[in-house]
């Protein structure tokens, strides 16, 4: 199997992290890490070998990694030239950061990562703001490359954990904005992660609407709770009859160590397949083939 959706938390990741919760006096990231408890990542070599082995032991072939913060794309780059095969990278840009054309182009073109990674409601913009515009337009004019955007409800758990605030427009993350994009570019894959995170009526509407347009069935999915009654094997079902099964992507969000890789979302997931009667090709599709065929390797 693949699993689309795991967070790359480097080095730069937690320095950028210290400078947040200490602008005057920065944290290193080995402080920062000490203060979380968990595992310093080493060099990005070094958390890519330890990804590998780790995904060796769960039986994941194949991984996104995702680079957490706008300006880490070159940490995941590393992952990925470390082990190509195996690792395909995503990055994360502030459209209404100056050198986000400049830092998109250079993580496609000389990097070689494949998915931009759009959070409207963290850094606070408009999917229809002529910025991110053009941001996807470089996406289309790389071949290959996909669009990750989230929606719906957004907490960092890291975040919380630091004490760090947390000041989200959840209002910017509406996947029916996201309509227009797909629409105008319906050769780029768009990648909607966790059901839509709340939102799940309006990301199956712009699937519905947008055959270019995926869903990823990453993390616990607690966002069930503002629906009261549903259930995982209720979503699983409706969003195969909706989008299909070539249109969903199995991730589970797993993000640090020692934890690792989230074997309790996949048993989720897997039971919820179980109780939704979804057949063993379907599977196949959700959990290995839509991967691969999104990102060839």
């Amino acid at each position: 199997m693949n699993d689309c959706h795991i967070h790359f938390f480097s080095d730069q990741f937690f320095e950028a992290l210290g400078r947040q919760r200490a602008p005057t006096s920065p944290q290193s990231a080995a402080d920062i890490v000490a203060t979380l408890g968990w595992d310093p990542p080493g060099s990005a070599e070094d958390l890519a070998d330890r990804w590998i082995k780790e995904l060796d032991r769960a039986g994941v072939a194949r991984t996104a990694l995702i680079a957490s913060v706008p300006g880490d794309e070159t940490s995941v780059a590393r992952a990925v030239a470390r082990h190509p095969s195996r690792i395909v990278g995503f990055f994360m840009v502030d459209p209404t950061a100056p050198d986000a054309p400049a830092r998109t182009e250079q993580a496609l073109h000389r990097l070689g990562l494949r998915a931009v990674c759009l959070f409207p409601a963290m850094q606070r913009y408009s999917l229809h703001d002529t910025r991110v515009k053009e941001i996807v337009q470089l996406a289309a004019a790389h071949a290959g490359t996909a669009v990750f955007v989230h929606c719906g409800a957004l907490s960092v758990g890291v975040r919380k954990k630091l004490g760090l605030p947390s000041r989200f427009d959840v209002r910017y993350g509406n996947p029916l904005d996201l309509h227009a994009l797909a629409a105008d570019h319906p050769g780029v894959p768009f990648i909607i992660p966790h059901f839509g995170a709340g939102l799940f009526r309006e990301a199956l509407l712009v699937a519905d609407l947008s055959a270019n347009v995926y869903l990823d069935t990453s993390s616990t999915n607690r966002w069930m709770a503002y629906h009261p009654g549903l259930t995982l094997p209720a979503v699983f079902g409706q969003a195969l009859e909706v989008a299909g099964a070539d249109r969903l992507l199995f991730g589970t969000d797993s993000s640090f160590f020692p934890r690792g890789w989230n074997r309790a979302v996949y048993d989720a997931q897997v039971s919820a397949l179980d109780a939704a009667g979804v057949d063993e090709g379907v599977r196949h599709r959700i959990f290995t083939d839509n991967f691969d065929r999104l990102f060839p390797a």
